[in-house]
């Protein structure tokens, strides 16, 4: 027995609607040709596994995490939170390529192989495998047990049956469907470590399968990294400290509906910025005669982001270029006044300078007001 998805009432059924019409719109946006769409993506993707990871402690800067998911050494992060973040990034490569397989189907050894992606750096959590034996989730501050997964031998059971309610089709908005799916599976626990993260992986994967969005801006993990306090009280509350399938999972779904429609205001003006922020750069880069493709670079350090060689070429999708001409194109941005680098060698890396660094600000400064307000209040 796994939760029951909740009947949706009239305000949850409201919410729903609201955010799938903001969901077509942006994908309306961002379906269409634009030349920042690729820095947008990339950006959120390193955004969401950041907020995953940094829930399970794994903190990195963002430009840590864009390099992390390039294959490049972060420069601040430590090893665990290095290889934590490379196999959260292989996992989630996976789901993108996941979300428009035509013989993709959910089964239990996808749920164990996304795992072992995650987590195969470190064999004690046992990676691809389900747990052996009891759970228990401990709070770090008092050391009081707050959760106690269900008995071991009812996980291949109920994995199965999660497996089993994914292939179903039908039921209620994708949106609810994947939410129950992230709350099954946190409370089952499968497996020894990572659940948390596996459980936020699959709710992405279920949200890309449906196609409206990009995969990459799919996820709610940005917003779930920002507000970790209130999501464990969520979980805390619908859960009530074991394997609880018969309590109400209504307040975690109004929970999940409230991240996705904050999650899609904050995208909806991420995209304005983004484009008015490229148009900027794409005179600037005119008036010092630099090659388009630097506008990537610049669209990074100008929000805050450190930029080395390794990164900028992987910014580059419509080309392939050499080391050699990345760091001629990095010099010539320095050379224009709009670069500041630091560093030697393999740990060079490049900043904005100051002019460069006001276009930001002057745009973050105009950006309207979000509504955050909650819409079950």
């Amino acid at each position: 027995m796994l939760f029951a998805e909740p009947d949706l009432d009239a305000k949850e059924a409201e919410v729903v609607h609201e955010i799938e019409d903001l969901r077509r719109a942006l994908g309306r946006q961002l379906f269409a040709p634009h030349r920042w769409f690729g820095s947008l993506r990339r950006l959120s993707f390193a955004r969401a596994i950041q907020g995953s990871n940094s829930i399970e402690g794994f903190s990195a800067a963002l430009d840590d995490v864009v390099a992390a998911a390039v294959g490049e050494e972060p420069l601040d992060a430590d090893t665990e939170t290095r290889l934590a973040l490379s196999g959260y990034r292989a996992a989630m490569t996976y789901v993108l390529q996941l979300a428009g397989d035509p013989d993709f189907a959910y089964s239990e050894q996808l749920l164990k192989s996304l795992h072992f992606m995650m987590t195969s750096y470190d064999l004690k959590s046992r990676p691809g495998l389900w747990r052996a034996g009891s759970i228990f989730v401990r709070d770090e501050g008092t050391d009081r047990v707050v959760f106690e997964g269900p008995d071991v031998e009812l996980v291949p059971d109920l994995m199965a049956e999660l497996a089993e309610s994914l292939r179903r089709p039908g039921g209620g908005p994708v949106l609810v469907r994947a939410a129950m799916a992230h709350l099954d599976l946190v409370m089952v626990h499968p497996f020894r470590d990572g659940n948390g993260r596996m459980a936020r992986c699959l709710q992405t994967l279920v949200l890309a399968r449906e196609g409206i969005l990009a995969p990459q801006f799919c996820s709610v993990e940005e917003y779930l990294g920002r507000n970790t306090r209130d999501y464990y009280d969520v979980l805390g509350l619908v859960g009530a400290g074991s394997w609880h399938p018969e309590n109400d999972a209504r307040p975690w779904v109004r929970f999940m509906l409230t991240a996705h429609l904050r999650q899609a205001r904050t995208l909806q003006r991420r995209i304005k910025e983004s484009e008015e922020l490229w148009v900027e750069l794409d005179g600037l880069a005119r008036r010092h005669a630099l090659p388009e493709r630097a506008i990537a670079a610049m669209f990074d350090a100008a929000q805050g982001l450190r930029v080395r060689n390794a990164t900028y070429r992987a910014m580059q999708e419509e080309e392939e270029i050499s080391e050699q001409a990345a760091g001629r194109d990095l010099r010539g941005l320095v050379e224009a006044g709009l670069l500041v680098p630091s560093g030697e060698k393999r740990g060079r890396f490049y900043t904005a300078s100051p002019d460069l660094r006001a276009l930001w600000v002057g745009i973050h400064a105009r950006r309207d007001v979000r509504d955050d307000d909650d819409p079950f209040a």
